[in-house]
């Protein structure tokens, strides 16, 4: 049945008047008549009383009119559960653990105030770890990291950053001896870099100290322990970078790109995003006056 013609009839039950329904339905009067009789047509029943002085329902027209509006408002609910993007109720947020360590309690909460309804499942480990954990269906979406020239990777790059050289401040270079590293266990970008840039070289380099996160080879590279390599933001106190040479050679930048971006879901991944690249873009400056006073 053409709801149309459902529409018509209980704009003229609800109004008392043809004229007065079709104001309400957008068409003529005529046409509205026409479209109730070709419903009592299609019911074999009639649906008003009609004297040139009244219009009345009848038994079976307040039976169409009660049973029509349901029939509507079911119809109404299915058009807009089509047409409206699912209300998002629970988001499985994978972040590399390093990636924003310090500031992640930041981007928590203002993520908590954008979105109080969002129940938020957070899974913290190695980039590679957590991506394929989305592949396997896992989680809705990713912040890794990547080194550059991992790129063609799915994804999108929200920040780049370049790769140093971290050594304790009072540091000081032994030219003939092996390069003695700090870095975390496989998989890791950094401890990748690390090996394949001083290989690349012809360096010897020896494992001073493995930490099982980023605390710990901070505190082994302040404490004298080993050189590391991090992204620039990571100089904090105690540290400084040592400038590119033959010993040290040029590294690589990092990329921190997101992944899984589901259209469905871009109404609180886009947030999300701005979130992650403004506490990104806040440690930059921060590290940048950091790096002034090291000098």
């Amino acid at each position: 049945m053409d709801l149309d013609l459902l529409r018509a009839f209980v704009a003229v039950a609800e109004s008392g008047s043809f004229t007065a329904a079709a104001n309400v339905v957008g068409r003529s009067q005529s046409a509205v008549s026409q479209k109730v009789l070709r419903l009592e047509d299609a019911l074999h029943v009639r649906v008003f009383e009609r004297t040139s002085r009244s219009l009345k329902l009848t038994r079976d027209g307040e039976r169409v009119l009660a049973a029509g509006r349901r029939l509507l408002a079911q119809h109404d609910s299915f058009m807009r559960e089509l047409r409206e993007p699912p209300q998002l109720t629970r988001l499985r947020l994978g972040v590399s653990e390093n990636l924003v360590q310090p500031q992640l309690p930041l981007i928590l909460a203002r993520f908590a105030q954008r979105f109080p309804s969002v129940e938020l499942a957070l899974t913290t480990g190695s980039s590679q770890g957590l991506i394929e954990d989305h592949e396997a269906g896992l989680l809705d979406v990713v912040f890794a990291k990547r080194k550059r020239e991992g790129s063609g990777h799915r994804g999108r790059v929200i920040w780049r950053e370049p790769l140093v050289w971290l050594a304790a401040k009072n540091y000081r270079s032994e030219p003939g001896r092996p390069a003695r590293l700090v870095m975390m266990p496989a998989p890791c970008s950094y401890r990748e870099v690390m090996m394949e840039s001083l290989d690349a070289s012809r360096r010897e380099w020896v494992v001073a100290c493995t930490a099982s996160n980023l605390v710990g080879v901070q505190a082994a590279v302040v404490g004298g322990l080993g050189v590391t390599v991090l992204g620039k933001s990571f100089l904090q106190s105690g540290m400084k970078i040592l400038p590119a040479s033959a010993q040290w050679p040029a590294l690589p930048a990092s990329e921190v790109a997101v992944i899984g971006e589901d259209p469905a879901k871009q109404f609180i991944l886009e947030p999300l995003v701005s979130m992650f690249v403004d506490v990104l873009t806040e440690r930059s400056s921060t590290t940048s006056d950091a790096e002034v006073e090291s000098l």
